[in-house]
Order: C-alpha cells, then structure tokens, then sequence
C-alpha cells in the first residue's frame, strides 16, 4: 500500500521549490524538511502527479516538476513557452549568435579546454565570444592546464539547466553526424 503523505509535509516541499533558484537534490529537500532522502522521493513523486493532473481532483498546471542537473525545480511548461517568453522578454529576445554556439558546443564536449584550443578547433579568435560565454554564466574557469599555464573552461551547471540535461554525458553523441570510413575516399588520395 502506498505511503500517505501529510499536506503539511508537501505543502513544505512545494514552498521550498517555489523560492529556490537553481535546482535543490533530493539530500538538500531531506534535511531541510527534517525527513530520509526515500520519503522526499515520495513527496516529489506526489507533487509531480498532481501538477501533472494525474491524481484524483487534480489539475495540469502550466509549470512542472522537473529533475535537472542533478536536482529538482519547478519550470514553465514549454507548451507556454511562448506566452511566458511574450512576457518576461517583452517580445525582445536575446540568442547566442552563430560563433558563440560554435564555441560554446566545442567547450561543451572538449571541456576542460583552453581557449588557444578553442580558436584551433574554430579556426577564428575566441576571445570575445569566450569572454560573453562567461558574462552569461553558461561557461566558468577551471583553473590552468599544468603544462601551458592556459586557464581552462568548463560549461556550467546553469547550461546543463537551460538544457534540461544532468551532465554532459547526455549531450547527443557527435559520431551519427560525421562522415563514415566510406567518405574518406572522397576527401582525396592519401598524401
């Protein structure tokens, strides 16, 4: 039979993750509600059946319950992406340009990389858009490469949120859109 769960114990949890601004683990929920990490599972599994309107007398909300890097946090529907963009953004977007996803997509699955690496790789200077990449906080600092002394980039965990992905590891894998062993005979005759 199934745990009950009190309304003042999911009345909680669902105040902590209206304030939280990055996304809480589940051991963070567990000693903040003074409860084991198991039971906060139950309770999140609970919140989530009834934003979703799955449970009795519930109804789907227009923001869920989601489980993103490495923890929970409550986000928009992106069935409303639209109407909540048209608000917060006042119809004024701002996208990463053509270079800085280019860069950013290299850091992503080389990092740690340095920038010099970077710019080969691109084959352009990356210094600007490195620099923007870092103002926004999609990417941070990892200290230096012990042989060059270059400072080392990371992606960071609000990347992996604004992605809605846990880790890098769950990048799509690149080998699908390079050529196959077949194409190399195309490229021209061995030198």
């Amino acid at each position: 039979m199934a745990e009950r769960i009190s309304e003042d114990l999911l009345a909680a949890a669902e105040a902590v993750l209206m304030i939280i601004e990055e996304p809480v683990s589940a051991l963070e929920l567990a000693q903040v509600l003074e409860i084991p990490e198991h039971q906060v599972i139950t309770v999140l599994d609970a919140l989530r059946l009834d934003i979703d309107g799955i449970s009795e007398g519930s109804r789907r909300r227009g923001y869920e319950l989601r489980e993103i890097a490495g923890g929970y946090r409550y986000y928009s529907r992106a069935d409303y992406a639209e109407q909540v963009s048209a608000f917060v953004l006042g119809g004024a977007t701002t996208r990463l340009s053509q270079a800085a996803l280019e860069t950013l997509a290299v850091i992503a699955y080389r990092q740690p990389v340095a920038r010099s690496q970077v710019a080969a790789i691109r084959g352009v200077n990356v210094d600007g858009v490195v620099r923007t990449l870092v103002h926004r906080g999609l990417v941070d600092t990892a200290g230096t490469d012990p042989l060059t002394g270059a400072t080392l980039y990371v992606t960071t965990a609000d990347l992996l949120e604004r992605l809605g992905i846990n880790s890098v590891q769950e990048l799509p894998q690149l080998s699908p859109h390079l050529p196959g062993i077949e194409a190399a005979g195309e490229l021209g005759p061995e030198s």
